[in-house]
């Protein structure tokens, strides 16, 4: 994070270190293992490594998994290589599970001090009993029982003498609160499923809102940044750190979400299109999942750049993915190299070219950063264009290749349609051209002048290759605000995949490559699909936008 780049948290740290508060900063990033991250995400790591960072602090990353019904070591895994591949290194690896033994301990201590106490309502009563916004909640009738009996309960608990939802733990503090999240919440809960982390050791678990202030304080956290959607759950939080007498004292700090136009930003509802099969995967390259970004191909410095450049508020904000776009092209402009690739292909046969002939034409790698150098690029009789770049009867100001006019090949030559070869469907399979040897580019011709210009790639060398192109998952960009319906707006044409061919010289192009393909946009080679055989590319970001920062 850019130290000049100031916003309301960083303000905090300062006053906290200029009043003595801290001696220094501590953060955290603690995701639950139940999911892969996603943009939303990249937001919170870069704010809590960049602001700890920014006071030469400290970042923890800490798996909340205290929920192992949902939990996964791949999700563990993957939060790991998102985090790294962003570009931050934590300082200290932690989960919430190191703690249980402590949490047990500090919830044994709010029993004898008369503040929790073990209930026999069902999910359902619990949540009738709790009331409403208006309305306040009742008290359980179980809410009085004696130390000694919610002491010998909770034991009984540990050692699994109850089934799932027979019992459960919880705070006791005023059923009549104005903050619903204070109305006696559940602080444990039986589960025999067995911990990723702990395997069968234990049988009941702590509910999250009751283990992350208790992880942060244990940790030394000095601020606990979390979303918007915590700001009701503070007085809980500092509740717990209270009462729990725990020595150092974190501050919950909470700032707007980060949303994107066009997607989904709920795990629920990204899990959804993953089990439903809309998607191959959570990496999948339309997936707003950091692992669906960079197998798209966009760069760990574009999202950083991206989310420094969304303000740091108390406000959720919904962003136009076109920003996002915005960033990788200025990002990819000077890094990725020229080429050109024929997504449709459309053969063409030069006729007055001599047959069996290869000539190399140089062509810049990247005209934007010459110190990139050239490349050589093969050119003989026949070639593959565009099938879009011709037109049997084309409209006005149409300036391609229709039979009878000019084009120049781009790094080539003019070249003239003469005679249009279809199939007995009628369907154009081939055209006839001419070229003309006095047009090369870069000898200077100024003979005559033409409109337009074409990609191509020489057909006897030309390396087979498939292309993806990606158009918005979701097509009402409001959606994300909607329960239930999102999955009638998934886009059925998110992707697109062609058979065309690249140039010879992408033959040995290797998982996570991004190039420029001529008019086409900016392309990373597929890690997933490619293979020694098959070249697969995927459209990270067309090469124009309308998008004004």
């Amino acid at each position: 994070m850019d130290n000049q780049n100031s916003n309301f948290i960083k303000d905090i740290m300062i006053k906290d270190l200029e009043s003595g508060k801290h001696e220094t900063i501590m953060t955290r990033f603690p995701p639950e293992p139940n999911g892969y991250l996603h943009i939303g995400h990249a937001k919170s790591i870069i704010l809590n490594f960049g602001l700890a960072d920014d006071f030469s602090g400290t970042t923890n990353l800490r798996f909340d998994d205290t929920n192992p019904a949902k939990e996964d070591i791949e999700f563990v895994n993957s939060i790991k290589e998102d985090v790294k591949w962003l570009g931050f290194e934590w300082d200290n690896l932690f989960f919430a599970s190191d703690y249980f033994d402590e949490m047990y301990n500090r919830a044994v201590l709010l029993i004898k001090k008369g503040l929790a106490y073990v209930d026999d309502l069902s999910a359902d009563e619990i949540r009738e009993y709790r009331g409403t916004l208006t309305e306040p909640g009742k008290n359980s009738p179980y809410r009085d029982r004696s130390i000694e009996e919610n002491l010998d309960l909770f034991q009984r608990m540990r050692n699994g003498e109850f089934g799932n939802g027979e019992k459960v733990l919880r705070a006791k503090i005023d059923m009549a609160s104005p903050n619903i999240n204070l109305r006696d919440p559940v602080i444990y809960r039986i589960a025999h499923v067995t911990h990723h982390n702990t395997g069968d050791k234990w049988c009941i678990y702590p509910m999250y809102a009751f283990a992350h202030p208790l992880e942060d304080a244990i940790e030394g956290v000095t601020h606990s940044i979390c979303t918007i959607e915590f700001e009701d759950q503070r007085p809980f939080y500092n509740w717990v750190v209270e009462q729990c007498e725990m020595k150092n004292q974190p501050q919950q700090i909470e700032f707007g979400r980060l949303n994107l136009t066009n997607t989904v930003m709920s795990k629920r509802k990204l899990k959804q299109l993953v089990e439903e099969g809309f998607v191959d995967g959570w990496d999948d390259p339309r997936m707003p999942t950091i692992s669906g970004m960079r197998r798209r191909g966009f760069t760990p410095e574009s999202i950083r750049t991206f989310v420094r450049e969304t303000a740091v508020t108390k406000n959720n904000a919904t962003v136009d993915f076109e920003m996002l776009e915005h960033f990788v092209r200025e990002d990819l402009k000077l890094k990725a190299p020229r080429t050109m690739g024929i997504i449709n292909p459309l053969k063409v046969v030069i006729t007055n070219y001599p047959e069996g002939q290869i000539e190399l034409l140089d062509a810049e790698i990247n005209p934007e950063n010459p110190e990139m150098g050239m490349r050589k690029i093969p050119f003989s009789r026949e070639i593959y264009i565009e099938q879009d770049d011709f037109m049997e009867n084309p409209p006005k100001k149409y300036f391609r290749l229709f039979p009878g006019n000019e084009v120049r090949l781009k790094h080539a030559y003019f070249i003239k349609c003469e005679e249009v070869v279809k199939d007995a469907d009628g369907n154009v399979v081939e055209l006839r051209c001419t070229y003309d040897p006095e047009t090369k580019s870069g000898t200077g011709f100024t003979g005559r002048k033409v409109k337009g210009t074409i990609h191509w790639v020489e057909a006897t060398h030309a390396v087979p290759a498939e292309f993806r192109l990606y158009e918005p998952l979701i097509l009402d960009a409001s959606e994300e605000n909607e329960e239930g319906t999102f999955l009638d707006h998934v886009n059925p044409n998110s992707l697109q995949v062609f058979e065309g061919f690249v140039e010879p010289n992408m033959k040995e192009s290797r998982p996570h490559d991004k190039f420029q393909f001529f008019r086409h946009g900016y392309f990373n080679v597929d890690p997933k699909h490619t293979t020694v055989d098959k070249l697969v590319f995927n459209r990270i970001v067309s090469l124009k936008s309308s998008f004004k920062l």
